[in-house]
């Protein structure tokens, strides 16, 4: 039985491509899949995040690829797609984690911020998964779409991110009901807490914060890359084969309540400092 389970989340020789795939989440992401067999591109906007992502994932042995665009311009997001799928032929799983955030109170954020994080996270998505809809394998592509706890949990000083990733949500599940038929299948990851990224850096800064964050999720720790990777990897594999339209929490419980609760104790004093400067 152990030897059928490890084939069928066996992914040598597949082609996964990881939009964002240079840094934290998506990164770790992106190795999983490496240390799985695959092949495996990634995009970020930074050229030097690139080839350091991609020699990171050569280190492990994987055939890697990367190319670097803007996912909030289409037409430079469909040309490194396009490099890909010459590089590697069809997509068998593609996961769009590019995102941004920092957080500010609605009355103090600009409507530049605010509009740069909703390009980012959800038009940034729709132009990963539109340019890549005709390279995708059809069928028996899985599409991965990373979100965020403040898609389900409305969060202060999070406006700009709980609206966007609300989006990535549901566009997932649009996409589940327009490309199912076509064999492709369309589902998100909402990760939690997880350590060492550049996120929760942000979000919670200090020390205090963070014990804030670790009490306030059920089993009591930040989550690590490979937490969410683990989960990405069985929606990519043949055991999520009739799994679609899902957006599946990799958080330790977080989604549940905590979330809404540690950030709003955290970015209560960020608040307070907006209102009282109108």
């Amino acid at each position: 039985m152990e030897s059928e389970f490890i084939q069928q989340i066996d992914l040598a020789g597949k082609v996964v491509v990881v939009a964002g795939g240079t840094s934290g989440i998506n990164l770790g992401v992106a190795e999983d899949f490496a240390r799985a067999g695959a092949r495996v591109a990634v995009l970020s906007r930074s050229a030097d995040k690139v080839d350091a992502a991609v020699n990171r994932l050569r280190a492990l042995g994987a055939e890697a690829f990367g190319a670097s665009a803007d996912v909030r311009d289409y037409s430079a997001t469909e040309s490194v797609l396009r490099s890909v799928h010459q590089e590697f032929g069809d997509f068998d799983v593609l996961i769009s984690g590019a995102a941004g955030n920092f957080p500010a109170a609605a009355v103090g954020m600009s409507a530049n911020g605010f509009k740069s994080v909703v390009d980012i996270d959800l038009l940034g998505t729709y132009n990963v998964l539109r340019a890549s809809y005709e390279f995708l394998r059809k069928p028996g592509a899985s599409v991965i779409n990373i979100s965020a706890p403040q898609s389900e949990l409305p969060t202060i000083t999070q406006a700009h991110v709980c609206a966007a990733k609300a989006g990535v949500d549901m566009l997932t599940k649009v996409l589940a009901l327009e490309w199912g038929p076509f064999g492709v299948r369309v589902n998100g990851v909402i990760p939690g807490p997880i350590d060492g990224t550049e996120g929760m850096a942000r979000l919670a800064p200090t020390e205090q914060d963070r014990a804030l964050v670790t009490g306030s999720v059920p089993l009591r720790r930040y989550g690590t890359p490979r937490d969410v990777a683990n989960v990405c990897r069985f929606l990519a594999s043949p055991l999520a084969d009739f799994v679609s339209g899902v957006v599946l929490a990799a958080d330790g419980g977080w989604v549940l309540g905590g979330a809404s609760q540690a950030m709003g104790v955290i970015g209560q004093p960020l608040l307070d400092a907006a209102h009282q400067g109108q």
